[in-house]
């Protein structure tokens, strides 16, 4: 009866082993792209929200897509967007990006001028390692605001005033640590503060978006080379086991 019982528990000790090398419950990891998103109310106009365009999701339903060109008049008006969102399964780590072309943002004309780009870009990637992000530029006017890198440093501001009141901002390459752990990397953000003195109306418009992570587990130890290990494992318990066994059936025949 003893030989059974600690038979029992080499096999329940095996058991606890191979399901800790069982995939993980986790949930995978995240990726999603978009061209923009819009969610504007200027004084003396109809509030504008326009979900994200050229939306996609390594999750799908769609992981790669594109969207002819956004036009809004008063607002922004762009070319052709294309936006992407996958994930590795083996090695966990994700990747998103989202590019919009021939982008003319026509918010604030009279305060800051002609504000384009012929293209706006918004990368991200996580790894086992973590997180990274970028934007980038190309072909920018920014008007009376001045200038900005094609490949500016995170979270570069520019305060756009009337007065010497700030009634916007710009923010290029903005990098936002999420809660749960992921990065989102918005090319452009044009943000209009809310209750400010002077304010010409609320809210944001963002444009080129890329949110990654963090990244999930990689292959789970119970397939390729982890399970050799576990079954190696299995052998090194079971072995004594073995021994104990055929000792005891010994003993009794000599009886």
């Amino acid at each position: 009866m003893r030989v059974r019982m600690t038979g029992l528990a080499g096999v329940i000790a095996i058991a606890a082993l191979l399901a800790g090398a069982a995939p993980a419950s986790a949930a995978p990891g995240d990726a999603s792209a978009y061209g923009a998103k819009l969610d504007v109310t200027l004084l003396g106009n109809p509030a504008v929200t326009a979900e994200p365009f050229a939306a996609a999701d390594a999750n799908g339903p769609k992981t790669q897509n594109t969207f002819v060109g956004v036009d809004l008049t008063g607002i922004l008006k762009t070319g052709v967007i294309n936006a992407s969102a996958t994930r590795d399964e083996n090695s966990g780590g994700v990747h998103s990006r989202a590019s919009t072309a021939d982008v003319r943002v026509d918010l604030l004309p009279k305060v800051t001028g002609e504000i384009s780009a012929e293209l706006v870009e918004a990368e991200c990637s996580a790894t086992q390692k973590g997180l990274a992000g970028k934007a980038e530029l190309a072909g920018v006017n920014l008007g009376k605001l001045g200038q900005v890198d094609a490949d500016p440093a995170p979270n570069t501001k520019l305060d756009v005033r009337l007065a010497g009141i700030e009634i916007a901002e710009v923010v290029f390459n903005e990098q936002v640590e999420n809660n749960d752990g992921s990065l989102t990397v918005n090319a452009i953000h044009i943000r209009l503060p809310q209750g400010v003195l002077g304010s010409i109306g609320t809210g944001d418009v963002i444009i080129s978006s890329a949110t990654c992570g963090p990244a999930a587990l990689p292959v789970p130890m119970a397939s390729g080379a982890g399970l050799w290990i576990g079954l190696g494992l299995l052998g090194v318990v079971a072995a004594p086991v073995a021994f104990v066994a055929l000792r005891r059936r010994a003993s009794l025949a000599t009886a």
